[in-house]
């Protein structure tokens, strides 16, 4: 709770010149382009997930199966690498464009009008190609609980299939899309890459700026602060949308309802509705990423791609480790003490996955630079000088990554000791197990398959995470997702397409795991 209770506490420091100015200028621009972001991709991870959620769990059409797992894979693809990829492919002297005027014989812009993807429709388009993933997960499991009751119970009613799902399926799964929809929604505010490339300005390229631009850590934090209320509005919507309400099932989960056949021009209009995400969101990308980079090897694969791998690897292999190691402890203590209080500290532990990577690193910096300040200063007198001890080193920038991160590990560790049983833990204190060694004997390796998807979610995380690395990394240690963004600033978009393809492949263990996973549940 560091960094919180740190950008928190920015609110009543004296406001300096810059944060006056940054209110009279740029402030409400921050917060419309925010809400403008939040209400488009809103709407559009809503329309994705949850129609291609309904049409692969209530309907049959060719390529329905693989579909059930596939419209998971675009979660695999950070926004801003789309970003530099279609705008590369879209822009004026890009292969669309130039074909355009080839085929029409247009000679320039003023005979015909393209729109412009580097806006804010640009961006939200983008982010939620990425992000409706998150909705359409939590909203297909759903529908699935459904089928076995109270869908039956309408179709015996003589509703449509239409009728069902608005007045049926659609208020049942509300919390499921609620907290999807909210997901997605703070990690379209904790991006910085495509709102930067885009020029849409908001409050993480605004702490950016403010930080390293502008030289005042104090107004940064102020912006913060600001930048935490949108995320707090999102958690209190999201627990209202579900108020008291209470869904229970009566049949067994994953009991199956006769589906929807679909055939003709249905299944074709079906199949196009959830082909479509999939490739705009990863095919066509990754085809033109991996295009990129064959046909540029020698500027792609330069001497810096293999260090910046071993960066990236390096800081995602210690914070996966380090993150997993702690989701255990504080997931094993609450078994073993399950208090208000002991609930509490955890779920407080894990509220950094809803602040973002920038809040995150202003609320870090802030408090070890002056500790970094105290400690030269204590150690003049004795003539010893000492540099940055903790800021600017890679320990500091794994703590940003554990704060941020924590709340998926500890997830996917908590689900795994909830399907062990008491019983085991009482047999093994009955034969005198200490808690410790009941933990590593019996709990560990239990739990193998939910820590191995703890460290492998952790670690594609941090392989992606931008913002809070590009304020607190090491000064000469740049990682792919830092280089990625230098060259697409750069307008070197060549250059970019192997560090950009690496952070893609990477991205996709988890989710083709995850994606089997589902897939596996559905068929038991």
């Amino acid at each position: 709770m560091l960094p919180v209770l740190v950008v928190l506490s920015s609110v009543f420091t004296n406001s300096s010149d810059v944060w006056a100015h940054l209110a009279e200028t740029v402030l409400t621009r921050y917060i419309l382009n925010s809400l403008g972001l939040m209400l488009g991709v809103g709407s559009g991870v809503l329309l994705l997930g949850v129609g291609t959620a309904w049409l692969v769990s209530m309907c049959r059409f060719p390529g329905s199966r693989i579909l059930e797992w596939a419209l998971l894979l675009p979660l695999a693809a950070p926004a801003y690498l789309l970003a530099y990829t279609y705008t590369d492919f879209l822009e004026y002297f890009g292969p669309v464009q130039t074909t355009l005027r080839s085929l029409f014989g247009w000679e320039g812009v003023a005979d015909y009008w393209f729109p412009n993807l580097r806006s804010l429709g640009g961006a939200i388009a983008l982010f939620s190609l990425t992000l409706y993933p998150y909705v359409y997960m939590l909203s297909r499991v759903t529908f699935l609980e459904q089928s076995s009751c109270t869908l039956e119970a309408s179709r015996a009613l003589g509703c449509t299939p239409w009728r069902s799902f608005f007045t049926v399926a659609l208020p049942l799964a509300r919390p499921a899309i609620a907290a999807g929809t909210a997901l997605a929604l703070m990690e379209t505010l904790n991006d910085f890459g495509t709102v930067q490339y885009f020029g849409v300005s908001t409050f993480t390229t605004g702490i950016y700026r403010t930080w390293l631009s502008l030289g005042d850590r104090t107004a940064a934090a102020q912006l913060a602060a600001v930048l935490m209320l949108f995320i707090l509005v999102l958690i209190l919507l999201e627990r209202w949308s579900r108020r008291q309400a209470r869904y229970y099932q009566t049949a067994n989960r994953f009991q199956s309802l006769t589906a929807y056949d679909l055939r003709g021009w249905r299944a074709l209009l079906a199949l196009a509705a959830c082909s479509l995400p999939i490739g705009l969101g990863l095919l066509l990308p990754g085809g033109l990423l991996l295009h990129m980079t064959v046909t540029h090897a020698d500027q792609t694969l330069d001497s810096n791609f293999w260090p910046l791998t071993y960066h990236s690897l390096l800081l995602a292999l210690i914070t996966a480790g380090v993150v997993s190691v702690l989701s255990l402890i504080l997931a094993y203590g609450v078994r073993l003490q399950n208090s208000p209080p002991m609930r509490f500290g955890v779920r407080v532990a894990a509220m950094g996955y809803a602040i973002p990577g920038s809040v995150i690193a202003v609320g870090i910096l802030l408090p070890v630079t002056r500790l970094d300040r105290a400690i030269a200063t204590g150690l003049q007198p004795l003539g010893i000088s000492v540099g940055l001890l903790i800021s600017g080193t890679i320990a500091a920038l794994v703590f940003a990554y554990s704060v941020r991160f924590l709340a998926v590990s500890l997830s996917a560790v908590e689900s795994g000791l909830a399907k062990i049983r008491p019983s085991l833990d009482d047999a093994s204190r009955s034969l005198g197990y200490t808690p410790t060694r009941t933990l590593a004997q019996v709990h560990a390796p239990l739990l193998s398959g939910s820590l191995l998807t703890a460290v492998m979610l952790v670690f594609v995380d941090v392989m992606k995470e931008l913002p809070a690395t590009l304020v607190m990394r090491p000064f000469n240690f740049d990682t792919l997702a830092v280089q990625v963004y230098q060259y697409a600033s750069d307008e070197r978009l060549i250059e970019a397409a192997a560090p950009a393809l690496m952070i893609l492949l990477v991205g996709l263990l988890p989710v083709v795991l995850l994606s089997w996973q589902i897939a596996k549940a559905r068929q038991g």
